[in-house]
């Protein structure tokens, strides 16, 4: 390795370690931010947390790299270029291609890490991830309960507007949905304006006293006469008592792994074998569906074999003229019934093919990811180097704001992209990878305009149109005095 090459890869590599450290720093706070309900208050080690933010670091390499490799990728340039060392290099006959060599190997070698590392590293940290959140939640399920939402807890399904209290155990505008095997639905519910959690340490029976509610239960009648009137009974309660039993929740071991179903959990060849299993599964049950839907059609019987009559009825009113009006009534009936089934069918099983969709387009998702993670890497490089060189401002100002302004573009793109990808508006392959594309584009022309010395924005361009407009009039109005 030449002296220039080692140069410029020791200054870049100074600049990449020390930005990635500082954004995952940043990252990880941020983590420790929107996951501290799960883990305050919950008596968990030291090492257990450590534990928790060790597994959730692997998630946030492909937010983080990316983003380290166009902010070095500005600064270093920039600062080659505000110091005049790409001047006294072209001086010397070194072009800009010549010094991005070296950075050009040591990047193809991060974004094959990088690949590597997003099918093996980051499947098995979400996977330890995944069973720790779960296990953590269920050791204590009174600390589950969050404002706002409906949380399971067993038996129950609660909901509270505001918790208060030194260990928020005291309740505000309470809603209770309780479970009943024999009846699955929300077929009773509690409503109390004040609640108040009460357990005792070492002890498995979690009491929940309601103050100043109503206890609304639906009552399932035998008559189907009764069924349309849909009645309930409802009574008022000055103070009413919910004992859960924790004896299942308290014996939790931090270190069982069961949840093993995420899309983010699998590698490439297990993601594979997943989407074929999956599309093989979905295109059966459209298949199967159709099916059904013909054969309520009744168009299999009309295939047999008629004898015509010799006399031909009038059909210009259709055929319910050829029968009493009794018959003529039952088969309106029978065809209204049909059609109402067909649709209550359809609409039953528009549900579940929708989710089925979904689910199928977030394991495609997941696959392309990995591939996107590598490609991305190399383009944010050639988007950020050469965007370096023309501004021509190094250190942590400038370069900052446009490698910020430059990710958060391409990142919103990336997640409008995916969230469409995954509701099937576009395809799965377009919504991860149209970010990326969108960039690649910019990265060549910025390339190109580095390395023939042309700035950022030539304002020539929106010029020179109007230039020449004007000097054909001239030429025009000349044309016309003579």
């Amino acid at each position: 390795m030449k002296i220039l090459d080692r140069y410029i890869l020791t200054s870049y590599l100074k600049t990449f370690f020390s930005v990635f450290v500082i954004l995952m720093f940043i990252f990880v706070l941020q983590t420790i931010w929107l996951y501290i309900g799960e883990l305050a208050g919950k008596d968990l080690d030291v090492e257990v947390i450590m534990k928790f933010l060790l597994y959730f670091s692997p998630k946030l390499v492909p937010l983080v790299l990316p983003l380290t490799i166009l902010l070095t990728s500005i600064m270093t340039f920039g600062s080659f270029a505000e110091n005049y060392e790409f001047a006294a290099m072209k001086s010397a006959g070194i072009s800009l291609q010549r010094a991005m060599r070296s950075l050009t190997v040591f990047i193809l070698l991060v974004s094959v890490t990088a690949f590597l590392f997003a099918n093996n590293v980051i499947p098995a940290a979400e996977y330890k991830q995944i069973n720790l959140r779960k296990n953590i939640a269920q050791l204590k399920p009174a600390m589950v309960i969050s404002e706002g939402v409906f949380n399971d807890l067993g038996q129950i399904n609660i909901k509270v507007d505001e918790k208060t209290g030194e260990n928020d155990q005291y309740l505000q505008n309470v809603i209770i949905h309780k479970k009943n095997e024999r009846r699955p639905g929300n077929h009773t519910v509690i409503k109390a304006t004040e609640g108040e959690l009460v357990g005792s340490t070492g002890s498995n029976v979690l009491s929940l006293i309601l103050r100043d509610g109503n206890y609304y239960d639906e009552i399932m009648p035998t008559s189907p006469k009764n069924q349309i009137k849909k009645p309930f009974a409802k009574s008022y309660f000055e103070e009413y008592t919910i004992n859960m039993d924790l004896s299942g929740f308290n014996e939790v071991d931090l270190d069982e792994e069961r949840y093993s179903n995420s899309h983010n959990m699998l590698k490439i060849s297990e993601l594979n074998q997943t989407i074929d299993s999956f599309s093989t599964s979905y295109n059966r049950d459209i298949e199967i569906l159709s099916r059904n839907m013909y054969n309520r059609t009744g168009l299999e019987n009309l295939k047999m074999e008629v004898n015509p009559r010799d006399t031909i009825a009038d059909l210009e009113q259709g055929i319910l003229p050829l029968y009493e009006p009794y018959q003529a009534s039952q088969v309106i009936n029978l065809a209204l019934g049909n059609v109402n089934g067909a649709v209550a069918t359809i609409n039953a099983k528009q549900g579940e093919l929708t989710q089925a969709s979904k689910r199928l387009n977030k394991f495609e998702i997941a696959l392309h990811e990995k591939y996107v993670l590598a490609f991305a890497c190399i383009i944010l490089f050639f988007v950020g180097a050469p965007l370096g060189a023309i501004i021509r401002k190094g250190g942590m100002g400038l370069p900052m704001v446009v490698a910020i302004l430059i990710f958060l573009t391409y990142h919103f793109i990336g997640i409008f992209a995916k969230n469409s990808a995954e509701e099937g508006q576009i395809s799965p392959f377009l919504g991860t990878w149209l970010s990326t594309l969108i960039m690649l584009p910019l990265g060549i022309l910025l390339t190109y305009r580095a390395t023939t010395d042309q700035g950022l924005f030539s304002f020539s361009i929106l010029f020179e149109p109007i230039r020449k407009l004007l000097k054909k009039a001239q030429i025009m109005g000349r044309s016309e005095k003579d």
